[in-house]
């Protein structure tokens, strides 16, 4: 949350300056876009309680979850919402978190009363995973001064069982009250049970008065004003509990200001990383060591971006770009600061590509909050989508801090980047201040759609209407040995044009979370020749000539014990 526009010592016009005021996204920008979105309205509207005091949470809420909750197929959306900022307590109806059932043809129905997930508190994130692997996926709520844990019961309702799980401790006695901003479920130690790893941001109590003032206009504060907090980490005892492990396996001793979290398994050694974006301060990036994290962002050149200054890190997506069977990263920031691209090397670190491959033109007028790495096209390369939107809402006059989504087009192996936004059906009158995202073929045509949340403002969904997709394949993973969503599992896929790859992982964006199969678009390929799972437990599974345009369902094979004879 870099915000210049707190800088009160400076004057108007270096203000503008360090904004970047928006002009052409590229010189070379096309007039149609292979990729293309068709908005429809839910009606879900974000209200984070927005006061003249400009209290910092008011404008960091937004998390959206995708998920299939009721298990018939259909990707069902679930939506944060904020609460009185005073109190903390959704003390009015308008603060209520929402679940939505979908009922196909991107027809949604409310079912939020009778699912028990209207919330509590404050929430901003959503994380989700099936901690207990009874084949239901769960939902971790993350909030400001409390986050809360629904269990799936299988049958339509969710239960509260925070308590009962051992989640529910945020007073720390050195930092106070936690604000967790992100989460996401991992199982760091491979023995079949998700962990949970919980972003914190920073060290706030809320105020009636104005804490940071520009030419007698009150603003949200730029991070540096606030203390930062550590991250947590739980592991999953088995039992229903968790076990706060943050000191033992490294993690507290790193304190930052925590926005988001990208998991993969970035050097193939069979154990999931962890990077974390931090706001206006160094970038982490937890090595896995099997018992224990190491920091090694600047070891493996991620802690800062090319500028070598802090820049405002929000969502994060940690995908394979490129091909070459390695997770890259890629994150978002405010305008001016760009959106960072990094090239895993194979060789244990990571190469900033973001000037070469045209990101950083094409982004420096852009302000974001959330990424996600998927083929939007179908044609074998995972494209970016960004929600943006500026932090701010008042100060100049007349600056643009609503902005419409964009998407950039991955080019393959040669070529750069390129950015479609009205080209793509993100308008100017669609122009928002906009926060999470998360994804799912809503509609079952092979196509990922979108929905977006934005302050004060209705939740878009984003039909995909890509008008010449290429084919498809999603891998429906069922964890036997290794976790029920196979949450880690590495996936190649190889047709006639080539290898490309994937993993499964449910957090992507700006605290939102995306669970269901893995996507992969085929190009003009009619079948896989080959499909290759790597199960978190370190079995290898195989799949020959699997023909495209559907779900595969793959169940994972554990070898029978052996007899005695």
């Amino acid at each position: 949350m870099r915000n210049p526009l707190t800088l009160s010592l400076l004057s108007s016009a270096v203000l503008l300056a360090g904004l970047g005021l928006a002009g052409p996204l590229s010189a070379k920008q096309q007039t149609s876009a292979p990729i293309r979105f068709e908005l429809k309205n839910i009606p879900f509207r974000l209200d984070s309680s927005q006061t003249a005091a400009k209290n910092v949470p008011e404008t960091m809420a937004g998390g959206v979850a995708v998920f299939d909750y009721n298990g018939d197929g259909r990707p069902d959306i679930f939506f944060t919402n904020g609460a009185d900022i005073a109190t903390l307590k959704k003390s009015s109806p308008k603060y209520s978190n929402r679940l939505f059932r979908n009922d196909g043809n991107g027809v949604f129905t409310d079912v939020t009363a009778e699912a028990g997930l209207a919330g509590i508190g404050f929430d901003d994130g959503a994380a989700v995973g099936d901690y207990d692997n009874d084949g239901y996926p769960d939902l971790f709520v993350a909030g400001v001064h409390g986050n809360t844990l629904y269990h799936n019961n299988g049958d339509g309702t969710f239960t509260n069982v925070t308590k009962k799980a051992g989640l529910d401790k945020w007073n720390d006695p050195d930092f106070g009250p936690l604000w967790a901003v992100a989460a996401a479920w991992v199982d760091v130690n491979n023995d079949g049970l998700l962990d949970l790893f919980v972003v914190n941001y920073l060290q706030w109590t809320y105020s009636d008065q104005p804490k940071c003032v520009i030419e007698t206009v009150a603003e949200y504060c730029h991070p540096r004003y606030y203390k930062g907090q550590p991250n947590q980490l739980f592991l999953n005892q088995g039992d229903g509990t968790f076990k706060d492990v943050s000191k033992e396996w490294g993690i507290r001793d790193h304190v930052g200001k925590g926005m988001g979290v990208g998991v993969a398994d970035y050097d193939l050694d069979g154990k999931p990383d962890l990077f974390v974006t931090n706001d206006s301060e160094y970038a982490f990036l937890f090595h896995n060591l099997g018992n224990k994290f190491e920091e090694v962002a600047f070891q493996t050149n991620v802690a800062l971006a090319e500028d070598a200054a802090f820049i405002s890190g929000m969502g994060v997506d940690f995908r394979d770009v490129n091909n070459d069977g390695y997770p890259d990263i890629v994150y978002v920031a405010l305008k001016s600061q760009t959106f960072p691209l990094y090239l895993n090397t194979g060789k244990g670190d990571f190469t900033e590509a973001t000037a070469e491959t045209g990101m950083r033109a094409l982004s420096l007028p852009m302000a974001g909050f959330g990424p996600a790495l998927y083929d939007f096209d179908n044609d074998g390369w995972k494209d970016l989508f960004v929600t943006r939107g500026h932090v701010t809402s008042v100060y100049p006059p007349g600056f643009k801090f609503a902005e419409p989504n964009t998407v950039f087009h991955n080019p393959g192996a040669s070529g750069k980047w390129t950015a479609f936004t009205a080209e793509a059906g993100f308008t100017e009158a669609t122009a928002a201040r906009h926060r999470g995202c998360a994804l799912g073929d809503f509609d079952g045509d092979g196509r990922v759609d979108i929905v977006v949340t934005s302050l004060d403002r209705d939740a878009e969904i984003w039909m995909n209407r890509s008008p010449n997709p290429g084919h498809w394949l999603d891998i429906a993973l069922h964890g036997v040995k290794s976790n029920r969503d196979g949450i880690g599992a590495r996936i190649k896929v190889v047709t006639k044009a080539g290898a490309q790859y994937n993993h499964q992982t449910s957090s992507v964006c700006y605290a939102s979370s995306s669970l269901g199969p893995v996507h992969f678009g085929l190009g003009g390929d009619s079948k896989a020749i080959k499909v290759e799972i790597t199960w978190p437990s370190g079995i290898v599974q195989t799949l020959n000539d699997v023909e495209a345009d559907r779900i595969v369902k793959v169940t994972e094979p554990v070898p029978a014990p052996a007899t005695a004879k």
